[in-house]
């Protein structure tokens, strides 16, 4: 048995499909930890469902081991080698290096004996056509980096200003708990997990020519969270920078970046009457510690970005359909949704003036409805409700988020 730190805000989602008759499917960026949710996956089988070392089959392409298992042939090969007709449960991790893997699963999911989880980093590995070929056959489940109240379970930290500093500075990925907080060691990592991100999942996957531009665009997103820009001003832009680059390739290279997970798009959406704008999205790092090893930490002026950054990530993680509010001519940092439950949050560094304060609290005052309407910010002193409107300490909303949450699933 494998020695890790649990996620059991993960675990708890997918326990009730274990042993049932669908692929689960484990989906996110490299190295945000669907590897080690699948152990612990396997260990639960083990213990609650009384299930046997030798009906564990596991996959994974990462490993050298696994690089004769290139297509779906010689994937189901390996899995029905022993013929046996006694239930087998199935891990595969990174599938998406293996061609035409979703002829495998469709063939396995319809005998009776394989109970079926996959891990993969690319939104595409489910694409239409595959999810046409494999209809009503898998549930999906997105995996994370660490939230606020992970990151100090996994580094032993109490939570306190230095803790969530080392939060926002160095990121989220979950194996650096293996190493020193510092700043040459950790950035090593992260840009050792970025550059294979680039070029494994990026580059070598789409056929990318022009890597050097790929690399600007990245640094542009990451220049400018929680900015808003379309297409065409990133392509104006890196005129004005002397590269003559077209508003088509832009959006080509945009798809690619968001569909290995390394930024994420938000639209923005009208209050009154909810439609939802083509034009002028934001983007937000799966990752802040990526976006900080290639921009370098750090500038005072971008704390306001990378909260903004971690903001969205969080709700993402708790589930929430997420845009930009848009009500008349001001602008909502977030619109979160979770069913019927509805929040406006709007995101500030430190209310240090009062036209700050009347910035971020009257854009919400406007919105007529009733609607939960939040205000996140670090100041340490925090005023409560204004108007009605509810102003957290950011650090402590974020762990009591998670602590509300993770207890009303079990």
């Amino acid at each position: 048995m494998k020695t890790y730190n649990k996620r059991p805000i993960y675990l708890d989602k997918i326990r009730p499909f274990m042993g049932k008759d669908i692929i689960k499917v484990l989906i996110w960026q490299r190295r945000v930890g669907k590897s080690y949710v699948l152990f612990q996956i396997i260990d639960e089988l083990k213990q609650s469902f009384w299930v046997r070392e030798d009906q564990i089959i596991y996959v994974n392409k990462e490993l050298n081991e696994f690089d004769t298992i290139s297509d779906y042939n010689d994937l189901l090969s390996y899995i029905k080698k022993d013929n046996s007709k006694e239930k087998r449960y199935v891990f595969i991790d990174e599938i998406q290096d293996i061609v035409n893997f979703e002829k495998a699963l469709r063939d396995l999911q319809t005998l009776w004996n394989y109970d079926i989880y996959i891990s993969g980093s690319n939104a595409n590995m489910l694409s239409s056509e595959i999810a046409t070929y494999l209809t009503g056959r898998y549930i999906e489940f997105e995996i994370f980096p660490l939230n606020y109240r992970e990151f100090l379970d996994f580094h032993t930290l109490k939570n306190s200003k230095e803790s969530f500093l080392s939060y926002m500075k160095f990121g989220w990925l979950p194996y650096l708990k293996n190493l020193k907080l510092e700043e040459d060691i950790v950035y090593d990592y992260i840009k050792s997990v970025y550059n294979t991100i680039l070029l494994k999942d990026i580059v070598i996957r789409y056929g990318i020519r022009n890597i050097d531009f790929l690399n600007k665009l990245i640094y542009y997103l990451g220049d400018n969270i929680g900015s808003l820009f379309s297409a065409n001003s990133i392509s104006q832009y890196l005129k004005s920078q002397k590269v003559e680059i077209g508003t088509n390739v832009v959006l080509e290279y945009l798809h690619y970046i968001t569909s290995v997970f390394l930024v994420n798009k938000v639209k923005r959406q009208e209050i009154i009457g909810k439609k939802i704008f083509e034009i002028n999205d934001k983007f937000y790092f799966s990752d802040v510690g990526i976006r900080n090893a290639i921009l370098g930490w750090y500038r005072q002026f971008d704390i306001s970005k990378i909260i903004e950054n971690l903001v969205f990530l969080h709700f993402k993680a708790l589930g929430y359909q997420i845009h930009i509010g848009k009500n008349k001519t001001k602008e909502i940092d977030f619109i979160v949704q979770k069913w019927s439950d509805i929040k406006y949050i709007q995101v500030c560094y430190l209310l240090v003036d009062e036209s700050t304060r009347q910035r971020e609290f009257w854009n919400l005052l406007e919105i007529k409805d009733n609607y939960e309407k939040i205000v996140l910010s670090m100041d340490d002193f925090i005023s409560g409700d204004y108007m009605g409107i509810k102003h957290y300490n950011l650090v402590e909303y974020l762990s009591r988020e998670y602590i509300r949450y993770t207890s009303s699933r079990r």
